[in-house]
């Protein structure tokens, strides 16, 4: 059976949500969500099935009061995983949200950090979501630090990077290192185009396995169920990614 790069990308969300109890996802973040949404359908049997609170809309979004409960369940430690992008991401995990150039006189301004620099710090698993794999992207140094991917002795934090997830690979990242390591390359994909498209060093093992594709059963799922849930959240984004619903 065959699979879009959607569907590849929600696959490959949902192998890095194993072992998480409870998983926040943020605005504007279809993709992560359903990755969360599939991974608590497939614990559904299971002693402690996996929770999922979506801010974007009011289907599986348990607060009533937004961004300030996630915050206050994040500091309480009762989320252990949570999605960031950026529109840049450096090589230390370092995550840019404002805009790009010197700041203040940035070129091209955003949408803001938010609070990204919180979760970034109180989250123990954070999964860098960013599709696009370029050099705009994935930058030398980024240009401003709205989350910082490390930080100084002395400074508390419970939580950090975990992985980096785009359309060409995943890498993980080692905070003893400070450093990325690739772990797996998309089956259309190699490391010589990743090596490319990547602004930063990466560590790579000689032999880089291939990103583990979505089976049958998975992608049956995913139409005939997961479509459905995250359409009540992201109507237009279920029905461009899983067309091929039966």
């Amino acid at each position: 059976m065959k699979y879009n790069q959607q569907e590849l990308l929600i696959s490959v969300i949902a192998d890095l949500l194993k072992g998480s109890q409870h998983v926040a996802v943020g605005m504007a973040s279809p993709i992560p969500g359903s990755a969360a949404l599939l991974v608590r359908e497939e614990t559904s049997g299971a002693d402690k099935p996996l929770r999922v609170s979506m801010i974007g809309g009011n289907a599986n979004n348990p607060f009533t009061d937004g961004g300030r409960e996630l915050f206050d369940c994040a500091g309480q430690g009762r989320i252990d995983t949570f999605f960031l992008g950026g529109v840049q991401i450096d090589g230390n995990a370092n995550i840019n949200l404002v805009g790009t150039g010197k700041y203040p006189n940035m070129v091209r301004r955003f949408a803001g950090s938010f609070g990204s620099t919180f979760m970034y710090l109180m989250v123990p698993r954070v999964i860098i979501f960013r599709p696009e794999h370029t050099k705009r992207v994935l930058v030398p140094k980024v240009d401003f630090i709205s989350a910082p991917g490390i930080s100084e002795n002395g400074v508390f934090r419970n939580g950090g990077p975990y992985a980096l997830v785009t359309q060409l690979c995943v890498m993980h990242f080692d905070r003893k290192r400070s450093r990325f390591r690739l772990t797996s390359v998309h089956p259309h994909s190699n490391i010589e185009e990743i090596k490319d498209n990547t602004g930063f060093k990466f560590d790579h093992p000689d032999l880089v396995p291939k990103t583990v594709v979505p089976n049958e059963g998975r992608l049956l799922l995913l139409r005939k169920t997961i479509s459905k849930e995250i359409a009540k959240t992201y109507p237009k984004f279920a029905k461009d990614a899983f067309k091929d619903a039966t």
